[in-house]
């Protein structure tokens, strides 16, 4: 462990959902203004060994980072919030420490011991949790702990922080996040939900140092000063969580709060400087205050749970205040589109988002989708999946292949024309195994993706099996399909265009992964600008 790394865990209590994550990604957001190195980490309590085999309606988004690790949504917003890559590192689920921790067992390791929760499984928490600090050489590590305290999964990872709690001292701390909710009825903000909430924490052997209270009312100094003496913390470690507007406000909430400055005085630690927080005003500004509108339809399977495209619809908000404009999402089930109604469902929109997904199901409306998009010259945006139904699209038709489909949906197609990656054929184990992760492409000159990026060489991240098959791709280009994005390595198809289209463009990657509010991505950028100047030419 490094020597001055010092350590801030982040529990929660009475419901899940209160915003751990966007707390976590606030304070972080604040101590980096401040001038020092922060980290943050998710401990996820679910047995998975990641959350990559998931069905999005269990737990939304799978979050991919850098290095290839599949991973927890929050991540997301530790990246979009600090703008610093995560990895790995950042994201530690029951099923890892237990793998780990077994895997250690059969090779020997524990020397014939009895292998038990305690010390074996806490010691491998630990472990994880300050391997972040030491591989980093960070100042400060966040960890989030999923779920909700009194939850039986968290149990080790409470008691993990206990220890740690234990042997570091000041070093470590504990912000518990609890809900202060409104009786409309008594008229009153009730505490009592907090006070148990924390007793059950104080049950595990963990005292909070700091509150932070998720209310919809703001809490006068009474309340606080009734949550601080029933919960034993100072009143100014009682801390105001309000219903925000959108998440972007929460990080200035909270210096206005002065949680930043509470944790760095728990921490011993010098408040440095003021925290220089001009361009997230500027960002919020903009947001707030836009001099446009655009109706964006993002098309899916999964729309009834919008965290499955939280990184899509947060990339569309960034995209939206570097051209100060306001991006509203219209959420359209693809399963609900067909050749008959896709008009009349999408002719008031400015630009289509056709979303990234496996299996199946909705397929047929995303590929009426594209048709529209294409005919009607609508702004385009196809990602991953959205970019194999772009392909499947115009096979059928504009090349004339009207069975042409990809193998993932019909495996005895005729005209395979998005097919199994060749290292993936032998492949039976489906967790991990995907193409994950950071790779190259490069961009021809002169194209419509060259002149979003504008540069030649670039590096996405990436998660599927399936690609574009090159066997079909002088066919393609013949038509008006171009390949303008190559990866140099496999000659993989990684990006598609429409010659005279004002903006039809799919990518094989996930460009969502890599957009923050201080770098917007330039290809949600450059389509809400098609968007807008669709808009403003109707």
């Amino acid at each position: 462990m490094s020597l001055n790394t010092k350590y801030i865990f982040v529990s929660g209590g009475v419901t899940s959902s209160l915003g751990k994550g966007i707390i976590s990604a606030s304070l972080a957001r604040l101590l980096q203004a401040r001038g020092y190195s922060v980290a943050i980490q998710k401990l996820d309590p679910y047995i998975n060994v990641d959350p990559g085999t998931l069905n999005p309606y269990e737990h939304g988004e799978c979050y991919v980072t850098a290095d290839g690790a599949e991973t927890d949504l929050d991540l997301g917003h530790y990246e979009r919030f600090l703008n610093v890559p995560t990895s790995q590192a950042n994201n530690i689920t029951t099923g890892r420490i237990y793998e780990t921790v077994i895997n250690k067992e059969r090779a020997g390791d524990y020397l014939g011991k009895t292998v038990q929760v305690i010390p074996h499984i806490t010691d491998e928490i630990k472990r994880r949790v300050k391997l972040l600090g030491e591989a980093g050489d960070y100042e400060i590590v966040i960890t989030e702990i999923g779920g909700t305290v009194g939850d039986i999964e968290s149990l080790p990872y409470i008691e993990a922080v206990r220890q740690m709690k234990w042997e570091m001292g000041t070093n470590c701390i504990v912000i518990h996040l609890t809900l202060v909710p409104y009786l409309a009825a008594a008229g009153e903000l009730k505490t009592k939900p907090t006070q148990h909430s924390v007793k059950t924490l104080l049950e595990y052997g963990i005292q909070p140092d700091v509150l932070v209270c998720r209310t919809e009312k703001h809490l006068s100094q009474e309340i606080r000063r009734k949550i601080a003496l029933f919960c034993n913390v100072q009143v100014n470690a009682v801390i105001e969580s309000i219903d925000a507007s959108t998440i972007y406000d929460v990080p200035l909430m909270m210096l206005k709060e002065q949680l930043d400055k509470v944790v760095l005085a728990k921490l011993r630690l010098p408040n440095r400087h003021e925290p220089d927080m001009e361009q997230w005003k500027d960002f919020l500004g903009k947001l707030k205050n836009p001099t446009s509108e655009v109706h964006i339809g993002l098309i899916g399977k999964y729309i009834e749970l919008k965290d499955a495209y939280k990184s899509i619809a947060e990339s569309l908000i960034h995209a939206g205040v570097a051209n100060e404009c306001k991006v509203v999402v219209d959420w359209i089930h693809s399963e609900k589109i067909n050749a008959e109604n896709a008009w009349s469902m999408l002719n008031n929109l400015d630009g289509i988002i056709v979303a990234p997904g496996f299996g199946d199901r909705g397929i047929q409306g995303k590929i009426e989708t594209i048709r529209i998009a294409r005919e009607k010259k609508i702004p385009f945006l196809g990602i991953c999946l959205g970019m194999q139904c772009a392909v499947i699209e115009f096979a059928r038709d504009v090349l004339g292949l009207k069975e042409a489909h990809s193998t993932e949906m019909n495996a005895t197609t005729p005209d395979p024309v998005v097919d199994f990656m060749e290292e993936q054929k032998k492949i039976t184990i489906k967790g991990g195994t995907m193409r994950l992760g950071l790779y190259p492409c490069r961009i021809t000159k002169g194209t419509k993706a060259f002149s979003v990026y504008g540069k030649s060489n670039i590096n996405e991240r990436h998660r599927h099996r399936y690609e574009f098959n090159n066997k079909y791709l002088k066919r393609f280009e013949e038509a008006g399909m171009l390949a303008t994005g190559i990866n140099p390595d496999s000659e993989l198809v990684e990006i598609v265009e429409l010659k005279d289209h004002p903006f039809f463009i799919g990518v094989q990657f996930h460009p969502e992964y890599q957009s923050t509010v201080a770098n917007p991505h330039p290809l949600f950028s450059r389509f809400i600008k098609a968007a807008k100047e669709k808009a403003g030419s109707n």
